[in-house]
């Protein structure tokens, strides 16, 4: 597959396919941009389970952090990464040992490590590299444009309604 690039369907496809979300690097402070990526997940509503081992047992926006993937204690559909791209390796090494197997590895911006996205996608998981699902989520429901920006999309169609605070929801074609 391309990372360079994503079909706008590729990542509306795991948007709304994705329920839980395990994001590791989570912070509990509260001008990182983990923290605040975390809160629009919650908010639109997607499980998220935070992952930071000097945070484990305490809780982040009311969500208990847990210390590995593995400590997580129902199946994850993505595992969300917020850590250097030296680190995904060991992340997706710890992904492909859960059972069953996660949907989708995400990296977040500026993350990018092309050999652990091989192996993740030689095991069936999607890759997404260097986007934050936040920003691709508000691009494609057509939030974004609410502050001025061009997200590219344009559309006739009537938003679609979903939970959350001011959710139109991820269009799909």
């Amino acid at each position: 597959m391309n990372h360079d690039s994503y079909d706008n369907t590729y990542i509306a496809g795991i948007l709304n396919s994705v329920k839980t979300v395990a994001m590791v690097g989570a912070s509990a402070n509260d001008v990182r941009p983990s923290y605040f990526v975390l809160k629009y997940l919650l908010a639109k509503g997607f499980s998220v389970f935070p992952i930071n081992p000097g945070q484990a047992g305490k809780e982040i926006l009311g969500r208990t952090t847990y210390s590995r993937l593995a400590d997580i204690p129902e199946p994850i559909d993505m595992v969300d990464i917020f850590r250097a791209a030296a680190a995904v390796p060991g992340i997706v090494d710890e992904a492909l040992r859960l059972d069953p197997l996660p949907k989708v590895i995400w990296m977040q911006l500026g993350v990018r490590h092309d050999e652990a996205a091989a192996r993740a996608e030689a095991a069936g998981i999607k890759v997404v590299m260097n986007r934050c699902p936040k920003i691709e989520y508000g691009k494609l429901s057509g939030e974004i444009g609410w502050t001025g920006v061009n997200s590219g999309v344009l559309s006739s169609k009537k938003p679609l309604m979903r939970s959350g605070f001011q959710s139109f929801g991820v269009r799909q074609k």
